[in-house]
């Protein structure tokens, strides 16, 4: 398969994950927001909708190839950021018993590793571009990195 394919396929799974949750945070904030106050952080529900919009423009950013390099190191700094914020730690919650919080604690901990090599995905992407099936190689601007 040509290279600007597999790119394409590359761009079109990496970018759904964060348009389908950018638009659940939208559509539904309360579960973030919740998560969010449990981190600690200020202004949960505009932090969620605000996480929502990022993560649905740069998710189709992705997708379309445009702004490629931004759109990528964005999404790598946002990945190791929520990964270390969210999911680090143990998870305690009363009254639950503990099968469920050791099936909970290890989930987080699969989070993690998930955001973490997400990462690695988008700085790959922001390193050597979106391909030739985008909106940056069209323009001109998507000039790959070389080694």
């Amino acid at each position: 398969m040509s290279t600007k394919y597999i790119l394409l396929v590359a761009r079109i799974l990496l970018s759904f994950m964060f348009i389908m949750s950018g638009l659940g945070k939208l559509a539904d904030p309360a579960g973030t927001a919740g998560m969010i106050a449990g981190a600690g952080l200020p202004a949960a529900t505009a932090l969620t909708y605000l996480a929502g919009l990022f993560e649905l423009l740069a998710g189709a950013a992705v997708l379309v190839g445009f702004q490629t390099k931004i759109a990528g190191w964005a999404l790598a700094l946002f990945c190791v950021f929520t990964g270390l914020v969210f999911h680090t730690g143990t998870v305690a919650v009363e009254g639950w018993p503990e099968g469920a919080l050791g099936w909970i604690n290890m989930l987080n901990q699969i989070m993690v590793m998930k955001n973490l090599t997400l990462a690695g995905a988008y700085i790959l992407l922001a390193t050597y571009g979106p391909g030739a099936l985008s909106v940056d190689a069209r323009k001109g601007a998507s000039k790959p990195a070389t080694a």
